[in-house]
């Protein structure tokens, strides 16, 4: 069974099959193992009453812990507007898996604060909002399970909120699976859109580098580069014949294609955030 692919960090398993239903998390998961890794979870297991009965969900002092040392994380393209106020919405992999930007090295996150919570007025992607749960899909059917990480803080013996009652998926457990179920359309049409953007050849690879300077603005040092990744190219949009050019109109990829653009403008705030947040603090 393959854990969800939508991450950065890519799987060892294949992709999901887009027509696969999802599963009742009130049966068994038959033994079934997970393959791959996805960014958060450690230890995914099917979710089922038999193994997981008694545990729930509790509130912990850091909520948003499990993000800090995530600098890129996974965004759907329906959250393209949302994220493209706050984070450089890029495009990594092969697949030209969309990511919002999130911190400029690898193990930090410069918005998640020292009390576990994200900065006020900055939007959190789907990816990070069901966590601790995820879809996986069963190799020996045609189903997605619905999976817990068993090692995620907020998940507890003794919890606030149950997965299930009376054997059976609780209210929480079943909203749950509902918000898995939208993600997980949205994942699809994300891919699709990636597939029409390369089908018509609009991306080109772009780089970005800080260029260190002293307090009177004088550059200082070597540049730095800070990422190598994959863009739409406005040249080639521009270019693009007026029947494709509709078809990405028609299909609704037009708004999120300039949601992606505008955003890499945070590329120098995002720079910016982690220069002050590597600075000695004042005396």
């Amino acid at each position: 069974m393959d854990n969800n692919p939508n991450s950065p960090q890519g799987l060892a398993g294949g992709p999901m099959n887009p027509g696969q239903p999802a599963g009742n998390p009130g049966a068994p998961a038959g033994g079934a193992q997970l393959t791959g890794s996805v960014l958060f979870y450690k230890k995914p297991e099917p979710l089922s009453p038999e193994a997981h009965g008694n545990l729930g969900v509790k509130q912990i002092d850091q909520p948003f812990g499990f993000l800090r040392e995530a600098h890129a994380v996974p965004v759907t393209v329906t959250e393209f507007g949302m994220a493209a106020g706050a984070y450089p919405v890029i495009f990594v992999g092969e697949e030209r898996v969309p990511v919002a930007v999130m911190g400029v090295r690898q193990g930090q996150n410069l918005f998640v604060k020292g009390n576990g919570m994200i900065e006020e007025d900055y939007y959190i992607p789907a990816f990070v909002r069901r966590y601790p749960f995820v879809f996986a899909a069963d190799n020996n059917s045609d189903r997605l399970l619905l999976c817990v990480d068993r090692e995620a803080p907020m998940v507890s013996d003794s919890p606030e909120i149950a997965f299930f009652e009376n054997g059976q998926p609780s209210k929480f457990t079943n909203d749950a699976i509902e918000f898995c179920k939208e993600f997980e359309r949205q994942r699809r049409a994300t891919s699709e859109f990636a597939d029409i953007l390369k089908k018509f050849d609009l991306f080109e690879q772009k780089s970005v580098a800080f260029q260190p300077r002293d307090p009177q603005g004088n550059p200082v040092g070597q540049q730095q580069k800070i990422a190598d990744y994959w863009a739409v190219s406005e040249e080639k949009l521009n270019a693009l014949p007026a029947e494709q050019f509709m078809e990405l109109k028609n299909n609704g990829a037009v708004g999120a294609i300039y949601a992606h653009l505008i955003s890499l403008l945070n590329w120098s705030r995002i720079i910016q955030r982690a220069v002050r947040a590597n600075e000695p603090a004042q005396a």
